[in-house]
């Protein structure tokens, strides 16, 4: 109902809009439509209402609800059904509190804050209120464990055609998981996995992007590293209508992976991809490889040719250039 009530009041803009018509529109009573008006009122939204006129609504919440993602969300399992929450300490660590209840493929976690985000290898992820994307997106593909890096390369594409579509920014892929704009982090992607040794249980991945922070609101020690959508295209970006283009891009590029498997998305990635063609350093947790960026493997592995012409496959590494 709350759905159907803001996508009316958007549609008609600045104009007011009678209690009468939402009523017959709607097919509920007016009291019905003045208790979720005041719920609307309670969240963030200012919704004006003058009598024999009706309610206009004047400006959005900045609180980023279910109801405001469904606006624009054109998906069928993704996202409809929703976690959300004001603040946590991280969505996926919520995620895999809600798998083990049995929630179906497709549910959604997303916060407003996240108070203890953590990036790949441990690393924290910043989340202020208000400013960012958190969320994290459960998935039961029926994969063999090796081949859950595609993933990781898939939610890349889809979060870059998202925030091209939504903004007109062009970002860029760093491998394995960062998305950049002019250079500058923007965005991170955690996968993690339940699994037996050869068949995956579920895949949590965890999307963090920084959407409205000043350049002050960035962390002090990265500021030279990362940016945000509002530094880059100086306006405010919709959150929930960002985080239904990325979910809406996730589902379409996941169907194509499903049916048809990898080759289309490896191209997409190739195509958006500032690693391949080039030399760069590849930091593991056991040595630094340094030598020229092949392209990936099939199952979404670094491919890199060091100065004695060995290839090695890279799993996890820092790139640097």
């Amino acid at each position: 109902m709350k759905e159907s009530l803001i996508k009316l009041l958007e549609e008609k803009q600045d104009q007011f809009v009678s209690g009468e018509h939402i009523s017959r529109l709607l097919g509920c009573s007016r009291t019905a439509i003045w208790k979720h008006i005041d719920s609307l009122r309670k969240s963030g939204y200012e919704v004006e209402s003058a009598p024999r006129k009706g309610y206009r609504l004047v400006q959005r919440g900045e609180q980023i609800q279910p109801h405001d993602i469904k606006l624009n969300l054109t998906t069928d399992t993704f996202a409809i059904e929703q976690t959300y929450l004001s603040t946590t300490v991280s969505t996926q660590k919520v995620a895999h509190e809600l798998l083990q209840k049995g929630v179906k493929e497709g549910h959604l976690v997303v916060a407003n804050e996240q108070t203890n985000g953590k990036g790949r290898m441990s690393r924290a992820w910043h989340s202020p209120a208000g400013t960012s994307v958190s969320m994290s997106l459960i998935l039961k593909p029926n994969l063999p464990p090796q081949k859950t890096p595609q993933l990781t390369l898939l939610s890349a594409v889809a979060i870059v055609r998202a925030i091209k579509q939504l903004t007109g920014l062009s970002a860029d892929i760093k491998w394995p998981n960062d998305v950049l704009v002019n250079g500058k982090k923007l965005v991170g992607i955690l996968t993690e996995i339940q699994s037996d040794p050869d068949l995956v249980h579920s895949v949590v991945i965890g999307v963090g992007i920084n959407v409205n922070q000043t350049k002050d609101e960035l962390r002090s020690d990265l500021k030279d590293k990362t940016t945000s959508l509002f530094i880059e295209t100086k306006k405010k970006v919709d959150r929930a209508k960002l985080i239904a283009y990325v979910l809406n891009e996730l589902e379409s590029l996941y169907k194509i992976y499903i049916t048809d498997g990898f080759e289309q998305i490896k191209l997409m990635w190739e195509t958006h991809s500032i690693s391949i063609g080039t030399h760069l350093y590849a930091r593991t947790p056991n040595d630094v490889i340094y030598g020229f960026a092949k392209g990936i493997t099939s199952e979404g592995f670094l491919l890199i040719e060091d100065e004695s012409g060995v290839t090695h496959q890279i799993y996890s590494a820092d790139i640097e250039f």
